[in-house]
């Protein structure tokens, strides 16, 4: 705490007005005395002697003349061993122990340790005596589940430190010392195994950051083959509410190639958020057999939370993710939804009467979004090894409008675009990513050759639908309707996943290079069929059968077995494999 001080003048909602003599700086933390309780909040304006400070608490209660004390800190996230496995709201208390404190409804005011502070680990020193060391390099290692977990020189550490003094190798908690620096002045600066970092600070204690070339496998088919995902890169899932976004969410945290897992649940609605919760302990990861959560935090504050609660939310948990990249993992942050942080943006301006931009959100709500998405990033770490956090965020734009203020402001920038769409979700079509809307600057597990050509037959197939929509199927050419059930065929045995089922969800990168190829054998094929009717009736045996061969071990007995009948069907009314499709299946 400071000596500065100050006394409530005004509420207006979530924002409270304070005037107070001293310093104070933007951003702080300060606590509102409230009879028993002091009420967390932070400076987001300051004008002359009163600062607005928004509270991350409900504000019943607040009257003027009440006493505000101010911090000197910035809003901090505490980092450490620990966290892995935890689940957060978006001021860093573990919800699970909030409970026990307070009971099925959490009142206000009570704030809990992020870290056990009491919990031995077993420390292993890597840096010795005399070595000079800077601000996210490290002194030793914990074991944390699956993870070594690296015990960093603090990041807010300026300059070189030469190690005086470092703890053997044994048991200590947060609150023991376990290194003592030395920096260029002579100074001595004790560091544990924890430390705290200001949230809307970007960690940048790295190297270089690397353009994002490689690409972070979901296997979900959909996505690695047409609209890829880069690790280190950013993308974003708008779509209507009930379309799938969360659950797409799941899938792609259960399988995506990646070390850690960071669900920012930053406003979404409690029955989602419970189901969360609830489901994710009970995920296995095909990784190690064991719990999905060994390898995941989360950070949850519902849309019933006080609405600054959401944007503390969002930066805790970026935070945090370019916390385990510096140790040279790649992190996955899903965040969701950020239109309810946005709508959180909306609210705290409306209160600060700033001149509102369209649809009444903030003018620089654009420049907001931007920052945390460009957090995302691969980097090359001072000892030569890379780690990455790439940002996946939803949008839950108002009637699945994609014209929208916040959606419009997402998708400048980030680098993929995955839309889902009512119409594909009502007809239970998942993922139901639009692959006409959707799009993607990455590049993919799949030659663009390909992509390209199955590309073509699906807008070729589309435009024939469309028109089988006026003209009906008997004013369709033989020719056309070919085309438009091979575009359908693509769509169910390609597109299509189903993510209760662990072959057909797990996609590995050879099984979609294996399965597309065959399926452009297909698409590039003249059949010798007669009518529309022998048409619908081969290609629908063929669709089943591609269906049937998803849901079978790759290259088990059951998967040649159906192979071996794909070919014979195929085989039973080949005409002739177009040039094109022979070439692209000789590169």
């Amino acid at each position: 705490m400071t000596d500065t001080k100050g006394k409530v003048v005004g509420v207006n909602g979530n924002m409270v007005s304070v005037e107070f003599d001293g310093t104070v700086s933007m951003n702080e933390v300060a606590y509102v005395k409230v009879e028993d309780s002091s009420l967390k909040s932070e400076v987001i304006r300051i004008r002359g002697n009163v600062a607005q400070l928004q509270v991350y608490e409900m504000t019943k209660g607040i009257k003027a003349g009440d006493v505000v004390e101010f911090t000197g800190d910035l809003l901090s996230a505490e980092l450490g061993p620990g966290l892995l496995g935890q689940v957060y709201d978006g001021l860093q208390n573990p919800l699970p122990l909030l409970a026990e404190k307070a009971g099925w409804f959490l009142e206000k005011g009570i704030y809990v340790d992020p870290l056990d502070k009491e919990k031995q680990w077993e420390f292993t020193p890597t840096a010795k005596p005399g070595d000079v060391l800077k601000a996210g390099e490290y002194v030793g290692t914990v074991p944390e589940g699956p993870f070594t977990h690296k015990i960093f020189v603090p990041f807010y550490l300026l300059g070189s430190y030469t190690v005086k003094d470092i703890a053997p190798q044994g048991s200590y908690t947060l609150k023991d010392t376990i290194a003592t620096l030395t920096d260029e002045k002579g100074n001595d600066v004790k560091i544990g195994l924890s430390f705290k970092w200001p949230v809307k600070r970007a960690v940048n204690c790295y190297a270089e950051r690397l353009a994002p070339t490689e690409t972070m496998v979901t296997k979900v088919r959909l996505i690695d083959t047409f609209f890829p995902v880069a690790r280190g890169g950013t993308y974003c899932i708008p779509g209507p509410f009930g379309a799938g976004k969360t659950v797409l969410q799941h899938t792609t945290s259960k399988y995506a190639d990646v070390d850690i897992v960071i669900i920012a649940a930053c406003g979404e609605r409690a029955g989602e958020v419970v189901e969360t919760l609830t489901e994710f302990p009970e995920l296995k990861d095909p990784k190690t057999g064991k719990s999905l959560m060994e390898r995941t935090i989360i950070i949850c504050n519902t849309s019933s939370m006080p609405v600054a609660s959401r944007e503390a939310s969002v930066y805790t948990s970026v935070t945090l993710a370019e916390y385990y990249r510096q140790m040279g993992l790649n992190v996955l942050l899903l965040a969701d939804s950020t239109s309810r942080w946005a709508q959180a943006l909306r609210e705290m301006s409306g209160r600060l009467e700033e001149i509102p931009g369209e649809e009444a959100f903030p003018a620089y709500m654009e420049s907001y979004i931007a920052a945390f998405y460009e957090r995302a990033g691969q980097v090359r770490l001072s000892d030569g090894s890379k780690g990455s956090v790439t940002i996946g965020g939803t949008v839950s734009p108002a009637g699945g409008n994609f014209e929208e203020p916040v959606t419009q402001a997402t998708l400048k920038v980030v680098g993929a675009f995955h839309g889902l769409s009512r119409a594909r979700s009502d007809a239970r079509k998942y993922p139901a990513i639009d692959p006409i809307q959707s799009w993607s600057k990455y590049h993919g597990v799949i030659p663009e050759k390909k992509v390209t050509y199955c590309f073509n037959i699906l807008k070729k197939g589309v435009d024939v639908g469309s028109m089988m929509k006026v003209v009906g199927e008997e004013g369709t050419s033989l020719d056309d309707y070919l085309v438009y059930l091979k575009e359908e065929m693509l769509d169910a045995v390609y597109f299509q996943q189903n993510s209760f089922d662990a072959i057909d969800a797990n996609a590995t990168v050879e099984r979609q290079k294996y399965d597309l190829d065959k399926l452009i054998k297909i698409l590039g094929s003249d059949f010798t069929l007669s009518d529309k009717d022998e048409a619908r009736t081969y290609f629908n045996q063929l669709r089943q059968k591609f269906i049937d061969w998803n849901y079978t071990e790759f290259e088990g007995d059951d998967f040649k077995k159906i192979e071996k009948e794909i070919d014979d069907l195929y085989a039973s009314k080949s005409g002739k494999l177009t040039a094109e499709a022979e070439n692209l299946l000789k590169a």
